[in-house]
């Protein structure tokens, strides 16, 4: 069941009789839209066990990049202390759930290239289809748009639809260049 906004909220979030300016209520949205819940400083929300479990059963995950570790999908799994940024991902089979946010960019840009490398990368991400980091990297990818929104545990929906972006890693062979499915 679908839950409207709170209109308490999306006040907050409007410009009021022309008063707020442009540049303000840009600012406001920008920063209440960074993450789930509109918590512009929480930007690391653990996957859905069932989300994972679906994925799991098609792709077979051996990396979880960017986790804590009370929340790793998969034994193999990177913290931020160990940065996974800065890791090979070559030939892994990678789950990743980046953090939500405005630094969300470079982790796409990494599931890309590693994709090159010889990595399969499932990305587990917002579908702001608005921004750069979605032109530059997501359509890149094969793009799922699942229906509903994702729930979490307690049952409580995330106040944005979620895509999955597949970055299938490539072959080349005699000039000739192979996805592998």
């Amino acid at each position: 069941m679908n839950k409207s906004p709170n209109t308490e909220q999306l006040t907050l979030l409007s410009p009021s009789n022309g008063s707020a300016s442009r540049s303000k209520f840009k600012s406001a949205t920008m920063n209440a839209m960074a993450a789930p819940g509109g918590d512009p400083v929480k930007v690391d929300y653990p996957t859905p066990q069932e989300w994972f479990d679906y994925l799991n059963l098609e792709f077979g995950f051996t990396l979880d990049p960017c986790c804590a570790h009370g929340t790793a999908k998969c034994a193999k799994h990177y913290t931020e202390a160990e940065d996974g940024l800065s890791k090979s991902w070559e030939d892994e089979r990678v789950f990743m759930n980046p953090p939500y946010g405005r630094n969300i960019g470079p982790w796409m840009e990494k599931a890309y290239a590693e994709s090159k490398r010889g990595a399969l990368v499932v990305c587990f991400v917002p579908a702001r289809v608005d921004t750069n980091w979605w032109h530059d990297y997501a359509i890149k990818g094969e793009v799922r748009l699942p229906k509903g929104r994702c729930k979490n545990a307690d049952g409580s929906a995330w106040p944005f639809p979620v895509a999955v972006v597949i970055y299938r890693p490539r072959l080349v062979m005699q000039n000739v260049e192979y996805q592998i499915r």
